[in-house]
């Protein structure tokens, strides 16, 4: 069992207000900005959850697959992941788009696509995400 953690501080309302992650225990990043605007218009330099949502589930997702295509004796040479997250606001997320390329020796289009699609429903951040829509685009290239 690990458990992590962040802390953030807010100051005003939602709409004009601003918060800061503050730099996490492990050192891994911080302080970040965040604001309203940055989570629902334009990021201007500033995170939002959403983002580090997506950097999360990217990176959850590609872990769990390099582990599948492992098992299943085709280790990845290289699997560049993308996840965009899609927030709306006043319903909340809705939304992650999971896109891969894999550069996988050894392995068929088809069997790619079932590591893939397995990595998806399974990896810890989708199974946390519950009733999200997760759609997944996966290549080998």
């Amino acid at each position: 069992m690990a458990d992590r953690s962040a802390s953030v501080t807010w100051q005003g309302d939602l709409m004009s207000g601003h918060g800061e992650i503050e730099e996490v225990p492990s050192g891994a990043f911080g302080p970040l900005q965040v604001t309203w605007s940055a989570r629902a218009e334009d990021s201007n330099g500033k995170t939002s959850p959403e983002e580090l949502l997506a950097a999360a589930h990217a990176t959850c997702f590609a872990m769990a697959l390099s582990h599948g295509l492992a098992q299943s004796g085709h280790a990845a040479e290289r699997l560049q992941t993308s996840a965009t997250v899609t927030f709306v606001p006043g319903t909340g997320v809705t939304r992650s788009a999971l896109t891969v390329v894999g550069s996988v020796p050894g392995i068929g289009e088809d069997e790619f696509q079932a590591a893939a699609e397995d990595a998806k429903e399974n990896c810890p951040v989708s199974k946390a995400l519950g009733g999200v829509e997760k759609t997944l685009e996966a290549r080998l290239q």
